[in-house]
């Protein structure tokens, strides 16, 4: 390890530090640290995609356009697996770091769980690439490309090719997070998405390689992004360690990370799933549903990637007060949370909704896209907001390591949205395919509240253990 690297004795209160205000820090202060970094970054990433559709736009090939379309229900596969050693390995970090201010010896374990996440997120990348790869041409018919089939393949056989690295680049920025250096993570996010543009402007606009050169771009930027990561996480963190010599397939290791990941795969499959039926449905009635859903969900995209900010971006701190067995933290993290995800909320949804017709117009000039999109955009708004608490709720199951309600929350929206978006359209015409995404978000909300209070005493149990607790049970998955 480098001679930089931060010794295991430092105290975590040091004022300033990433661990302080993990363990330490006024809550406003931890919050506006763990929070506005991953807000900037996601912020950021939905612009680079507006100006990446912009280059092959700039094409005039509405295949390429078409391909990137088909292609995302992939990309968001990918990312998730990176997200399952990521959010499960981070989460499981965090914890034994407040766990380690009772007992340091507890610390050694995290070189395991890191060393698993990042090479079990390569070598499952590494799977999913060479099975994609190898099946090509039935995955680019899946996806539904016909016209569109040569771009499409094109642009899904490189982003295939790239599937370790991908997936390694979501897991070591969930890594760096663990630690608390939120700023480090979205600087790595950022740089990438510097270098994703860079790479576009020679790849696309000068060699013409379509949508094979988008995703070669998109594949070496994230490329930059681990190298990045990887190198902070060597000169910086006392902990964690990216050598595959501490891999190990320990239940105690491997139970916990996917208990708590495995929801993030379920998550994205069933948001793909959402996506097409509801887009198919939209579609029987014209070419102005569809088109008025394309700019209400960009104007709601603002305040929920602010609101996702903060549930993603609390999780460290919740995870880490629960492994300390800080109590009155957790619930201070908790409060002020919701606080901040209900300020949001409603001051970007009010000052929406009273100006929604002229927010729209500037759209569209079209009156009868006009007319859905404000009833559109009001149920959007309607589903941030429960979106948003139903998020911190889920955070929190994900950092005290309650895998099955975790899996509950991140999968029972797709499941209840299908049902509930048919029986919609059947009943209600399109109102009802307009609403079904509000209505499904308030039930799990509804079952999300349900399930913590009934796990609430066992939560508090978990943090009076805290201090006691030896590292194998620490790793062990808590009882659902």
């Amino acid at each position: 390890m480098s001679a930089t690297t931060l010794d295991s004795s430092v105290n975590a209160d040091a004022v300033g530090t990433d661990r302080w205000y993990l363990s330490a820090a006024p809550m406003a202060r931890a919050l506006v640290h763990l929070c506005v970094p991953m807000a900037a970054a996601m912020i950021v990433g939905a612009v680079y995609n507006v100006i990446n559709a912009g280059f092959i736009g700039s094409l005039h090939d509405t295949a390429l356009l078409a391909a990137i379309t088909f292609g995302t229900p992939l990309l968001a596969v990918v990312l998730a697996i990176g997200g399952v050693f990521g959010v499960g390995g981070g989460a499981l970090i965090s914890r034994l770091l407040g766990a380690a201010e009772h007992e340091p010896a507890k610390a050694s374990e995290i070189r395991h769980v890191s060393s698993f996440a990042l090479w079990g997120s390569v070598l499952a990348g590494a799977v999913f690439g060479g099975v994609g790869l190898l099946l090509l041409h039935p995955l680019v018919a899946l996806l539904g490309a016909d016209a569109a089939a040569t771009a499409t393949r094109d642009y899904v056989a490189v982003m295939l090719a790239f599937v370790p690295v991908l997936a390694a680049a979501i897991c070591l920025e969930q890594l760096v997070r663990a630690e608390g250096a939120a700023r480090q993570a979205m600087t790595g996010l950022i740089a990438a998405t510097v270098a994703n543009l860079v790479l576009d402007v020679p790849f696309i606009l000068v060699l013409h390689w379509g949508v094979a050169g988008a995703a070669l771009a998109t594949g070496l930027a994230n490329l930059v992004a681990v190298a990045y990561f990887a190198l902070w996480l060597q000169r910086h963190s006392a902990h964690v360690s990216l050598a595959p010599r501490w891999f190990t397939l320990r239940p105690a290791v491997v139970g916990p990370v996917f208990g708590v990941g495995v929801g993030e795969l379920l998550q994205a499959a069933f948001m793909i799933v959402t996506t097409l039926v509801l887009n198919n449905l939209a579609a029987g009635y014209g070419n102005d549903p569809l088109a008025a859903m394309g700019v209400a969900v960009r104007l709601a995209q603002v305040p929920e990637f602010l609101v996702m900010g903060v549930t993603i971006g609390v999780l460290p701190l919740l995870a880490y007060s629960y492994g300390k067995g800080d109590r009155s933290r957790l619930r201070s993290a908790l409060r002020a949370s919701a606080v901040t995800v209900g300020t949001i909320a409603l001051l970007f949804s009010t000052t929406v909704f009273l100006f929604r017709e002229q927010v729209f117009a500037a759209f569209s000039a079209d009156r009868s896209v006009l007319a859905i999109g404000v009833t559109i955009l009001v149920a959007q708004l309607v589903a941030m907001v429960v979106n948003g608490f139903r998020g911190l709720i889920t955070s929190l199951f994900q950092a005290t390591g309650r895998a099955v309600p975790a899996i509950v929350m991140s999968t029972a929206q797709g499941v209840l949205f299908i049902p509930i978006v048919l029986l919609g359209n059947l009943w209600f015409g399109l109102a009802g395919i307009v609403w079904a995404l509000t209505v499904s978000e308030v039930i799990v909300f509804v079952v999300g509240v349900g399930m913590w209070l009934a796990l609430r005493h066992a939560i508090d149990r978990g943090l009076a253990e805290g201090t006691p607790q030896r590292a194998d049970e620490l790793l062990a998955p808590a009882a659902s």
